[in-house]
């Protein structure tokens, strides 16, 4: 609020030294000249009066005073008619300059006033940035935790995705051998069967006098002792000597 304040009277300050400095002597000036007019126009008129009197006297002294006197009062009305002028103008800036004062100082005052209202925002705003750094700090280590339990639940999925990966190879393996073990025992049991009825065939050739219901009783038997004696054979046989 000074800063203005010292700016203005800084101006008038200015404004006087160079237009109302210079004028500080014109008006006495002024008075001076108008009092000594003032004494000749009394001794003008006493000098006439005085001339009436005698019927007649100095009239060409008395007619150079006059002339001098008259050029002196155009003179002094020619300046005082200046002054008046430059008086006016002065008025003129003094009403100028005043009002220029005033409308800095409406404005000086709406200035403060938004300087407040910017000074209450701008707290407002501080505010708010530091309750949002303060959401941003909470955010990042937040955000660096979920990172890293990220990172953690990656590793363990990797973890049990190898290990499940491995379990199912294993698995796949054992399946393997499991079915190449059914597959050998398969092929062992058709080349058993095989061997057991060429081995019926030939042991067990059924006589032209024999009947239907003698085969039918010793068929079985037959069939068990075969079987025992198949097993028997192929229990001596090594799974490495298998055919596939």
């Amino acid at each position: 609020m000074g800063s203005w304040k010292d700016h203005v009277r800084a101006r008038l300050r200015q404004r006087d030294q160079t237009e109302k400095v210079p004028h500080v002597g014109v008006f006495t000036s002024l008075a001076q000249l108008e009092e000594r007019f003032e004494i000749r126009k009394q001794i003008l008129d006493d000098v006439q009066s005085k001339s009436l009197e005698r019927g007649g006297g100095d009239t060409r002294c008395l007619h150079l005073e006059l002339r001098e006197s008259e050029h002196l009062a155009d003179k002094l009305s020619q300046t005082v008619s200046d002054l008046a002028a430059v008086l006016h103008v002065k008025e003129a800036e003094l009403q100028y300059w005043q009002s220029r004062v005033s409308q800095y100082r409406q404005e000086a005052l709406q200035l403060a006033k938004g300087s407040k209202t910017l000074k209450v925002t701008l707290s407002e705003f501080e505010y708010t940035i530091e309750c949002q750094s303060k959401e941003l700090s909470a955010l990042c280590a937040e955000h660096k935790r979920l990172k890293e339990a990220l990172a953690q639940a990656w590793s363990e999925k990797e973890k049990l995705l190898q290990r499940w990966m491995e379990e199912k190879r294993v698995e796949a393996d054992r399946l393997n051998k499991y079915n190449d073990t059914q597959e050998r025992w398969r092929r062992l049991a058709k080349q058993l069967k095989k061997h057991l009825l060429r081995k019926m065939g030939k042991e067990y050739v059924p006589a032209g006098t024999s009947s239907c219901s003698d085969t039918t009783e010793t068929s079985p038997s037959v069939i068990q002792i075969i079987l025992s004696s198949g097993i028997k054979t192929t229990t001596n046989i090594h799974p490495g000597q298998m055919g596939p």
